[in-house]
């Protein structure tokens, strides 16, 4: 791990209480294998930051789109809170630099690492606000996490896939795709559904999810990317 000291001068925010950012940047898996560690996991860290994190672009979102309704302030909204946009703000201060993550967690860098850095975010923000304030922690989304709102805006992420293909698809092709279930596995509990995404008799992609809604937001986003739409 990279001294804090680094990570401080990244974000611009010197800790008074060191220990809060230790523990941000600290997984519970690294606890599983350093029992004696002098911090405790992140994930109380996290629950706060979720709240100042949506408190703060809420805030601002409303400043500064006085025009816009409730509704469509919460689509930008969760365009900018979610997971992916989170990881991505984490890679450009390059928190994952600076995570304390057990050694079977530290290899994976797939889909599970982006949650695990999302988290972190999470956790640093609620570590900012309890070490400097809500000035200090919105402050600090402003200047890393708003500046996307552009790009949010650019490229309609604030719509969901199915939204985005429906309108694109009825705009460029005059069809409205459809879904359909094309397999599905596993018990009540652990339910795997494949769902086809169609333009009349095309199948334009296929996607996997948990329900059979994951299942249609993935074919669509697979969609828009197999037909350059999105």
């Amino acid at each position: 791990m990279h001294n804090l000291s680094q990570l401080e001068e990244k974000i611009s925010v010197v800790f008074t209480n060191k220990d809060l950012l230790l523990q941000a940047l600290t997984h519970r898996s690294y606890l599983n294998e350093n029992p004696t560690f002098r911090v405790g996991h992140n994930e109380r860290l996290e629950f706060l930051g979720d709240a100042v994190l949506e408190l703060a672009i809420t805030e601002e979102l409303y400043v500064r789109f006085p025009d816009k309704p409730e509704g469509e302030l919460t689509s930008f909204r969760a365009a900018l809170v979610n997971a992916k946009m989170l990881a991505e703000v984490a890679g450009d201060i390059e928190l994952n630099e600076f995570l304390l993550l057990s050694r079977g967690e530290a290899k994976d860098v797939g889909r599970a690492r982006q949650y695990i850095l999302a988290n972190a975010m999470e956790a640093l923000i609620g570590a900012i606000y309890l070490d400097q304030g809500y000035g200090t922690a919105k402050d600090f989304l402003m200047r890393f996490l708003m500046p996307r709102l552009s790009e949010v805006l650019e490229k309609k992420l604030y719509k969901d896939p199915k939204s985005l293909f429906q309108e694109e698809a009825q705009e460029r092709v005059g069809i409205t795709p459809t879904y359909e279930v094309l397999r599905e596995w596993g018990p009540d509990h652990d339910k795997h559904f494949v769902v086809g995404l169609y333009l009349g008799s095309e199948l334009v992609a296929e996607g996997e999810g948990a329900s059979k809604q994951t299942g249609q937001e993935e074919a669509a986003r697979l969609g828009l990317r197999a037909k350059g739409w999105g």
